[in-house]
């Protein structure tokens, strides 16, 4: 079903498709009665008739949606439109990529920034298993990084309560299989220690590129997940420091009870892991050897007893004898073990107390007073004080036998370095950069013309100025060219068209076409449609119809009438009656728009006078002065030149 467009639970129009899954769809979509936008996903029309299903998406809506958390996709809505029968659920709209994006964009992922992704995803489950939700689904496909660097755990699609029946039935199995714990791919109990592999998985990924385990089909990756020991990520990138390489391994165990008991627990090596990344402090527990073994009788046990029997018998005060010195020994054996174990066994154990941010010197009072070693080392800190005590190992509350070391890491304070230039870098650039360096970027957006959006422009602290580790420095992000919307501009006369642009910060390039079946003169096309957003300055081209004149030529001609007195010598024969026509002294001016066509020309009354020809089109105006005997007329006239065929002639009216 198409649903592009269309408005679902009276409120949420759908917008465009934003991503698909294999059993629902994601659209990005308006909320017009928060007026924001939301992230609806659609359960597929193939499912909404499978109870299983239907349930299924149900339980992702009713576990998430009690989930509040930085790393956790917020949940907004769920619901069940009838008429079409959709079943959906309303989310945050996250803007980034899936990290599995960027895994096969970028390859390799440092081992500082993935520690930063899987601290932040533990964060997640941490919250979630707090709440009884294992997710069962943790790979990159489900992790969305924003545009801030934040990771956003998405998809409970398959998260389930935690309880003795969380069994995942063999041959129904869901998920991707490359980041299967092995109990998921027997189809045996999950719990928060299965997403805590599928967590390690993830990390090996972004550390190596690559997934620990592959194969031609889903069956053959389970079973390697089963059955074969993966290669430890530092074989395949030696750049990963001991901790980060620890920590992956010790998290993706066959054995759950070998791998991290809790969210948290993983937590706290990772945070570790920052600060002492080549320490060698994650325990990796290896439970073969505990099994009871059972040793075979001695054969000659039964005669020994007999023989005993045989002397209590023959001597019964000596059997009172025995018994009573058999309960001496007891009680002092007794006595020893209990001694032994509440001292921590033959070589006596100290539990270790907490001597983080105490100074070197109170420690190493106490680290010689409970008789034991201390192997310290320097770390730079911006958070704790110079000469004071960061992290230790063991931590407080374990314990260690006489004479054994522990190891300290006291702070150097804050690490000063030469701060990078990071202009001309892409934002994601300049984030690793600062990482490595310890630093905290505040980014700020500016308008440009000149640089792509995403890359730094600026940055308030220069380049090469001496900076500590926690320090803030802003840098200024292009997010490109101001934006302006197109006006609408066709129907409007060229010179209305190029102001409108330009008030709009848009440039106008004029071309011409003649079509006589449109308006003269007006806007026929623009390049851009009206209301597009465009940047700043952005050339719109427009077309404007223009139709040529088509030029004809008209003959003038005019016939000279009479405008002077006529002198008459009448005799009394009618025959000899004579008429003076004189015409001497009788000229004519003609001018067609204020040119002269005829300038004083002589002419005789009735004469048919050539006036010339006029070239163009639509009205033209003809002025006409006629001189008789001393009498001047002015005459005026207009013509059409439209009216007449090329080559015609027009006599000039006298009027």
């Amino acid at each position: 079903m198409n649903l592009i467009g269309k408005t679902i639970g009276n409120r949420y129009e759908i917008l465009e498709e934003a991503g698909n899954g294999g059993m629902a769809t994601v659209y990005k979509a308006k909320d017009y009665v928060l007026n924001r936008y939301v992230a609806v996903k659609v359960l597929k029309d193939e499912y909404t008739t499978d109870s299983d299903f239907i349930k299924r998406f149900n339980t992702e809506a009713q576990s998430a949606a009690g989930l509040s958390h930085p790393n956790i996709v917020s949940i907004y809505d769920v619901g069940h439109e009838e008429k079409n029968n959709l079943y959906y659920i309303v989310m945050e709209l996250v803007k980034g990529k899936t990290l599995k994006e960027i895994i096969k964009k970028d390859g390799i992922i440092s081992w500082k920034w993935t520690v930063n992704i899987a601290m932040q995803i533990a964060s997640a489950l941490e919250e979630a298993h707090k709440n009884g939700i294992v997710h069962r689904d943790i790979k990159p496909h489900n992790i969305i990084i924003t545009e801030d660097g934040i990771a956003k755990v998405t998809d409970f699609g398959i998260a389930k309560a935690v309880s003795n029946s969380t069994i995942t039935a063999f041959g129904t199995t869901i998920g991707s299989v490359h980041y299967f714990s092995p109990e998921q791919a027997k189809g045996t109990v999950t719990d928060a220690k299965s997403d805590l592999y599928s967590l390690g998985v993830v990390m090996y990924e972004m550390l190596t590129g690559k997934v620990p385990f592959d194969a031609d089909t889903p069956v053959s990756v389970a079973l390697k997940h089963m059955q074969e020991e993966a290669k430890e990520p530092i074989e395949l990138n030696s750049d990963i420091p001991l901790a980060i390489n620890q920590i992956v391994v010790k998290a993706m165990k066959k054995d759950p009870s070998e791998r991290y008991g809790t969210a948290t627990e993983m937590l706290k090596d990772l945070a570790k892991a920052l600060k002492d990344p080549d320490g060698d402090f994650v325990i990796i527990e290896n439970k073969d050897g505990q099994y009871t073994r059972v040793m075979n009788a001695v054969k000659s046990e039964q005669n020994n007893a007999n023989k005993k029997q045989n002397i209590f018998q023959r001597n019964p005060k000596l059997k009172g004898w025995a018994f009573f010195l058999g309960l001496i020994v007891l009680f002092f054996i007794v006595f020893f073990i209990t001694k032994i174990a509440l001292d921590g066994g033959i070589n006596k154990k100290v539990s270790i107390p907490n001597f983080e941010n105490m100074t070197l010197e109170e420690a190493q009072t106490q680290i010689t007073s409970l008789d034991l070693k201390a192997e310290i080392t320097e770390a730079a800190s911006s958070t704790v004080e110079e000469g004071k005590i960061i992290s230790q190992t063991p931590e407080e509350g374990e314990k260690l036998k006489k004479g054994e070391t522990i190891k300290i890491v006291v702070s150097k304070g804050p690490e000063t370095t030469e701060l990078p230039s990071f202009i001309g870098k892409k934002i994601s650039e300049a984030r690793d950069m600062a990482l490595n360096i310890g630093i905290t970027l505040n980014e700020e957006l500016q308008d440009s013309t000149t640089v792509e959006e995403g890359y730094v422009i600026g940055q308030a602290t220069n380049e090469g100025e001496l900076v500590k580790s926690g320090d803030t420095v802003t840098i200024y992000v292009s997010s490109g060219a101001k934006k302006t919307k197109v006006p609408y501009v066709i129907g409007m006369d060229e010179g209305t068209a190029n102001a409108t642009l330009v008030n709009a910060s848009l440039k106008a390039n004029i071309t011409y076409v003649s079509d006589e079946e449109k308006e003269n003169g007006k806007v026929i096309s623009q390049s851009k449609e009206a209301n597009e957003e465009v940047a700043e300055g952005t050339t719109i081209d427009i077309t404007v119809n223009k139709i040529e004149e088509k030029q004809k030529t008209v003959k003038l001609r005019f016939i000279i009438p009479t405008i002077a007195s006529v002198q008459t010598q009448n005799t009394t024969d009618d025959k000899n009656a004579t008429t003076n026509n004189n015409t001497s002294g009788s000229s004519i001016i003609v001018k067609v728009n204020g040119a002269i066509k005829i300038n004083g020309k002589s002419v005789k009354v009735g004469e048919d006078v050539d006036c010339g020809t006029i070239t163009g089109s639509g009205k033209q105006k003809i002025e006409v002065t006629l001189t008789q005997n001393g009498t001047t007329k002015a005459i005026t006239d207009e013509i059409n030149i439209d009216d007449y065929e090329d080559g015609g002639t027009y006599y000039i009216n006298d009027r």
